[in-house]
């Protein structure tokens, strides 16, 4: 990253609650940290806002015998956030357990001890209006890929450059969604972006080409998108002021945590999803009814136990398909037709059916996709 003034947001944020486990300590007081519950269980959805907002359940985190060490490692990850924010530079998830290893009887034994205090700090300052990526601790996921009708404006790490990225100029290849993307700037005459669900869709439609017979955008999320593939689309879509349309299998798995993460986001990062969903998004397929109009049933696969239960959860206990009936309709239908198909399934009629055919019907009709 191009070396720039430390972020004064993020630097007023740590030692705001610093100074205030000081001045409680001060006052021979047990000092505390309050944070917010992350699950399902403490969201809400309104549709006009368009994400899971976090409700008002918090856990407070309280100095004492058996809390010791954890207060302390909570403290040292806060301290290497400021010297990362103040050097201008960056750690994983990985790195900061590493790091946690010159903190003495601090240090962590696993990284999971490690990954589960770094969310409790982003979900800290996230009450600031923080992300993790601005207290400078970022993914080690890949953050997706990317083909089509768009020129990305990164800048050089070590001049300060713009370096203009053309994504039609790849070959067979794409263009990969850095870990952290505030800095991108985009170019573009597309008229939407396709997020496609698996990497072998996203190559068949690369590899012929199908952003520039569309006019379109692809963008591979490989599973559940990362914070930095959400984060991407989310500021593309409001820079280029275009849609974005979700293409996933027709199971409950694509829908229900892959499509439901990328326009609303989830329970558990409900502190950060002001910042990394897509509320514009909507689902142009694959649907239950799809496999019945293109005559799929010999391509489809029967419901598993967990496809079923991950279904009956979605209509159970998920406030996006709760507020939206014809999102029920469909987990209803998929469940008394008892199979999933992928999208690979499309194939059945041809390996370009999907290009020839599927997506150009679909692209008729956007007015008829699910929210």
């Amino acid at each position: 990253m191009a070396k720039k003034s430390p972020n004064k947001n993020a630097l007023g944020a740590i030692e705001k609650t610093a100074g205030a486990i000081y001045a409680e300590i001060s006052k021979h007081k047990a000092p505390s940290l309050k944070m917010p519950v992350r699950s399902l269980s403490n969201v809400s959805y309104d549709n006009k806002i368009g994400f899971f907002e976090l409700g008002t359940g918090s856990k407070k985190r309280t100095l004492s015998v058996n809390t010791v060490k954890t207060f302390a490692q909570t403290l040292k990850m806060m301290a290497l956030s400021r010297d990362l924010v103040v050097s201008d530079d960056f750690a994983t998830k990985r790195d900061a357990y590493y790091q946690s290893k010159n903190w003495g009887d601090a240090r962590f034994n696993e990284q999971p001890e490690s990954d589960t205090v770094m969310d409790d700090i982003e979900a800290l300052f996230a009450m600031e209006g923080l992300t993790r990526e601005e207290l400078r601790f970022v993914p080690d996921q890949h953050g997706g890929s990317v083909a089509g009708e768009l020129t990305v404006v990164d800048t050089d790490l070590e001049s300060g450059d713009k370096i203009s990225i053309d994504c039609t100029k790849f070959g067979s290849g794409a263009y990969a969604v850095p870990s952290w993307v505030e800095h991108l700037e985009f170019k573009t005459k597309a008229e939407f972006i396709l997020c496609i669900e698996t990497q072998g869709m996203f190559q068949r439609l690369q590899s012929h080409k199908y952003w520039k017979k569309a006019n379109c955008i692809l963008v591979s999320m490989g599973g559940v998108p990362t914070r930095a593939c959400r984060r991407f689309v989310r500021r593309l879509s409001e820079s280029a002021k275009i849609p974005v349309y979700a293409f996933t299998d027709c199971d409950p798995y694509g829908i229900g945590n892959i499509y439901r993460t990328l326009k609303v986001g989830s329970g558990n990062a409900a502190h950060i999803n002001q910042f990394f969903c897509v509320p514009k998004a909507s689902y142009l397929g694959l649907m239950p009814q799809d496999i019945e109009l293109y005559d799929l049933q010999k391509a489809t696969h029967p419901l598993g136990e967990q496809d079923k239960k991950r279904a009956l959860d979605a209509l159970k206990n998920d406030p996006f398909f709760q507020a939206h009936k014809p999102w029920q309709d469909a987990l209803q239908k998929m469940l008394k037709m008892g199979v999933r198909a992928e999208q690979q399934a499309l194939s059945l009629h041809g390996l370009n059916f999907v290009i020839e055919d599927y997506l150009p019907r679909k692209l008729k009709n956007p007015d008829k996709f699910l929210p």
